[in-house]
This record gives C-alpha cells, structure tokens and sequence, in this order.
C-alpha cells in the first residue's frame, strides 16, 4: 500500500495532491500513518484519518462524509493562497492582473489570463446578437446590466439587436477556457481573502502572463493595451485599503 501511495500520489518527487484522508474499519490505517515505510511526504499531507463501518464504494462515500470539515479547511488554504497572491499582484502594482468582467474577458481573448479567478456563484450571461448586417456581436452582461436596454442595443446605429443565444457565463467559461489557454479557478465567498475578492473586485479577475495596461483595455488600438512604466495616464491608486 505504501509503495501503490507514491506511484499514485507523488509526481515528479512532489506530492501531487493537496491533502490525503486515510480511512478504515481497522488499525491498518493508524499503522500505515505511523510506519516507516509510509513516505513522510505523503504523511505530512495526511490531514485526517477516520474510521469508517464498510468497504468499498459504500466506505468511500462514508469517508468523504466524515471528512467534509478537513475537506473544507483544505479548499479555505488553497483559496487564501489564490486570492493573497492576486492581492499582491495588485498591491506592488506590476500591471498583471485585471478585476472585473470586461476587463477580464478582453484579456483572456488575447491569451493574456494565465489563471482566471471567478466566484463559484458568480451571475452574468454571455449573449450572441446578430445586427442588421448580419454580423454576431457578443456580449457579456451582468443582472444588473441586463436591465439596461441599451446593452441590447446597436453601439452604432442604436438598433435593436437579435437575439441569437444567450447562455450562463461561468457554462461557457467552463467550456473554453482551456482553449484560450487559461487555468480556471472557483472560489468562494466563505473565507475572509473570498469574501474581499467578491465584494471589493466583483467576484471576477485574471491573473496574466505579461503585462497590461488594464485602464487601456477598452480602446480601439491593441497596441494600448500593453503596460508601459512611462504612461503617465495610468492612475496611481493605492489598494493598501484592501489588505
């Protein structure tokens, strides 16, 4: 069994999950976590053993339900890390993350967004219009701008737009985001970091490959887009409030 752990459960001398739960009807459990034949990396990530009164798939389940707490607590540090990092990002000001839907939609078309931070209940749409040439526009709106009509409109000729589809954003985002070479991460509102990011970012963000000018990312000219140290337009803002 201990030898089966770390074909399984090591990668490239690094243990390959973010904790283990040992669970049994007997000692062998207890006696695996104590024995030296145990790899003490993998005993370090023990973060429970629990007794459990059945075998097989009937047992799995038993120990995942037992272990829901340490579960959590596992998931609470995963999400504290994410989120203290793309605050630091943010913090030192180095121009690679972006906050919020548009923001982070533009730059993950580019293949800017390395990982892509979305709260798991997040609400928005993704919309597809057709103009009166024909043309699809998409479009991503929230609740609160789907009550604006003019977000159903032509930006040019103030038209109304045909609706082609529409579809929840965190459906399509789970669908493509691998395409657009993104690592997708879900979070919640739970931890104190989640809570922030919900409340003070808008419960979406990107963390990017290189640098970007966020306060460009809605001009015409992609060449804007880029950070630039000597842009004496972008705002000095202070997230200092936000740590």
């Amino acid at each position: 069994v201990a030898e089966t752990a770390v074909q399984v459960f090591i990668t490239d001398n690094k243990v390959n999950v973010s904790g283990l739960i040992l669970a049994g009807s007997a000692e062998f459990k207890n006696d695996l976590s104590k024995s030296d034949m145990f790899d003490p990396r993998l005993s370090a990530s023990v973060v429970k053993i629990v007794d459990v009164s059945y075998g097989g798939e009937n047992g799995f389940d038993q120990a995942i339900s037992l272990s829901q707490e340490a579960l959590a607590n596992v998931k609470f540090v995963q999400e504290k890390k994410l989120i203290d990092k793309f605050f630091s990002e943010i913090n030192l000001d180095t121009g690679k993350v972006t906050c919020g839907l548009s923001d982070t939609i533009k730059a993950l078309d580019m293949g800017a967004v390395e990982t892509i931070i979305v709260w798991e209940n997040f609400e928005a749409n993704r919309y597809v219009f057709r103009d009166a040439s024909g043309a699809e526009v998409e479009r991503f709106l929230t609740a609160l701008q789907e009550t604006d009509r003019s977000n159903f409109m032509d930006s040019d000729t103030g038209a109304e737009l045909d609706q082609v589809s529409k579809e929840p954003f965190l459906e399509w985002l789970a669908e493509v985001y691998k395409q657009k070479g993104a690592n997708l991460e879900f979070v919640t509102d739970k931890s104190p970091e989640g809570s922030q990011f919900v409340g003070g970012f808008g419960g979406i963000g990107g963390m990017l490959r290189w640098q970007l000018d966020v306060t460009q990312l809605g001009g015409e000219d992609i060449n804007d887009l880029y950070y630039s140290d000597e842009d004496e337009d972008v705002p000095d803002e202070d997230f200092d409030d936000y740590f």
